[in-house]
């Protein structure tokens, strides 16, 4: 086969890596979603290109055909469509409540502010105040 000929796997390793670098690449939670839904969108074509037989038709039977496309790769990505909705629809609501929480979506910030939260802890835990705590951030600064 003719390399040019793949030209659907090449579609699907291209949308891989593009999504996958979206969620590499990015500190936003809706971007890295975005990336996700991306690269899980590679594998539903990757999975339906697997699906179809060139010169086959769907398994009607009929004497007129002798080919036949197997439907269940189809079925199964219909299903993984759902799930995929569904999955993307929790990620972003879980976003909506980490933005409530935190105040932002930009994962370093929220890594800092837990940081910052550790360490208030563990400085009442050894018996410093909120406000001793607040008075060595400022010696830092």
């Amino acid at each position: 086969m003719n390399i040019i000929g793949l030209y659907n796997y090449w579609i699907v390793v291209v949308l891989m890596m593009i999504g996958f670098y979206i969620v590499i690449a990015h500190e936003n939670l809706i971007k890295k979603l975005v990336g996700l839904t991306i690269f899980q969108t590679s594998v539903f074509f990757l999975y339906i290109s697997l699906g179809k037989i060139s010169g086959a038709t769907a398994p009607i039977l009929d004497e007129k055909y002798q080919l036949y496309s197997n439907p269940l790769p189809h079925v199964l990505i219909l299903t993984a469509i759902v799930v995929g909705i569904a999955t993307t629809a929790l990620g972003l609501a879980l976003v909506v409540r980490i933005q409530e929480a935190y105040g932002s979506i930009e994962e370093h910030e929220i890594q800092a502010q837990d940081a910052q939260d550790q360490l208030e802890c563990q400085l009442e835990a050894y018996g410093f105040k909120k406000k001793h705590v607040l008075s060595i951030q400022k010696l830092e600064e």
